[in-house]
């Protein structure tokens, strides 16, 4: 698990579109969520 505050490692993921967006890509913004959605089906 990842502490508070820490910084988020460096990762890549598929978008809706298929286009590959890494977290690299926001290096220059003030802030980015990263909102993970288990899908409506999971036991979660």
């Amino acid at each position: 698990m990842i502490a508070t505050g820490t910084p988020a490692p460096g990762f890549s993921l598929q978008d809706q579109f298929g286009r590959t967006i890494s977290l690299a890509d926001f290096r220059d913004r003030r802030h980015v969520l990263l909102l993970f959605y288990p899908l409506d089906w999971t036991p979660t």
